[in-house]
């Protein structure tokens, strides 16, 4: 499906958009309300990029690192091991060797034991190191995932224990497109999730979500404690499932089925503002990712369009900024863009609609 383009007069400047008041990202009583707009950071303090990494990517580590700073949330990406021990790590695959030999194994394909020999491991005295982790790039390329400050691998319990208990957790359910999952295969990932958070989650916010539209469904059939979220890329990649492959179905998958908002790849968005009025309309809250939100202007543009909260890798710089134009107690402050700053945010949205 091709993005319909929009003409570039149709796209609100920071003078032209009117502010919409955002949604609580709460749902139950026990669940403290985050700030009016959310900042939450992508796998704690951000994702590991193929340049440089200061602290290995979803990690204990990582997710402490910020949790002083003023966020409401970090995100991190939970699957399953073979003996149904849920766990943190992005990547349907985890790789290991060296550069002439690769070796790879589906994460979920492992055991507890297997996944948490990679990497850094706990005990410092342990004979054996862990296994070196390679990492693949969206282009295929393979490179050795080193960090500045290494962590060892994760579960879920481990974040809920050792993690700051006031940092709130967006758990997105990991799931590889390339695979077709049965029903029962499903229900059961999401029971194990669901079972260990009702049991360590106590007073802290979290909140799921997922791509796998299926998955969304089952989660908000098993549990009504939390909020789930589905994500999509708004029609930036085409899928073979037709639920993903516009913001107009994610809109109807959320209340066919009784979830609590959309998190949106940033782009799909900024071409369709439209559509937030929309999302706004059906009683649905908005949440972006993308590059583009590690930009004050453009978080600031999402706060002014009535979005209630965004993915960032740049963390600090992302929340200071955010605190900057709401205020410590939820005070509108209009930050003191310059100039250059307000033309390089209206011409960089003007080329996404030409995109």
């Amino acid at each position: 499906m091709a993005l319909k383009a929009v003409p570039v007069l149709e796209i609100p400047t920071l003078d032209q958009v009117q502010q919409v008041h955002s949604f609580s990202l709460s749902l139950s009583s026990h669940t403290p309300k985050p700030a009016r707009f959310a900042v939450i950071g992508h796998r704690g303090n951000g994702m590991n990029s193929l340049s440089s990494a200061i602290m290995r990517e979803n990690s204990i580590l990582s997710f402490n690192s910020v949790a002083s700073l003023p966020i409401s949330y970090i995100e991190f990406d939970v699957q399953v091991t073979r003996d149904g021990v849920p766990i943190i790590f992005h990547d349907d695959f985890i790789l290991t060797g060296n550069l002439d030999a690769v070796y790879e194994r589906r994460v979920t394909d492992l055991s507890l034991e297997e996944f948490l020999s990679y990497g850094a491991q706990r005990d410092p005295k342990a004979i054996r190191s862990g296994k070196p982790l390679l990492r693949r790039s969206a282009e295929g390329r393979v490179f050795d995932w080193v960090v500045e400050a290494d962590d060892p691998l994760c579960t879920l319990e481990e974040a809920f224990l050792k993690v700051d208990p006031l940092l709130g957790f967006n758990i997105e359910l990991k799931f590889d497109d390339n695979l077709e999952y049965a029903e029962k295969d499903l229900l059961n990932t999401v029971e194990n999730v669901f079972r260990l958070v009702s049991t360590n989650a106590g007073a802290r916010p979290v909140i799921f979500s997922t791509f796998q539209p299926d998955a969304a469904r089952i989660i908000r059939r098993v549990q009504r404690d939390y909020p789930v979220f589905f994500l999509t890329d708004g029609g930036l990649k085409i899928h073979g499932d037709e639920r993903r492959n516009s913001l107009e179905e994610a809109v109807k998958l959320c209340v066919e089925n009784g979830l609590e908002g959309i998190v949106s790849e940033v782009r799909a968005v900024l071409r369709n503002p439209a559509e937030v009025v929309r999302i706004k309309e059906a009683n649905l809250r908005l949440l972006t990712y993308g590059g583009l939100n590690n930009t004050a202007e453009v978080v600031y543009m999402q706060h002014m369009m009535g979005i209630d909260g965004v993915i960032v890798d740049r963390v600090k710089e992302m929340s200071e900024a955010v605190l900057g134009f709401s205020g410590a107690e939820g005070r509108e402050a209009r930050p003191n863009f310059s100039e250059g700053q307000l033309s390089y945010l209206r011409k960089l949205v003007a080329e996404l609609v030409q995109q």
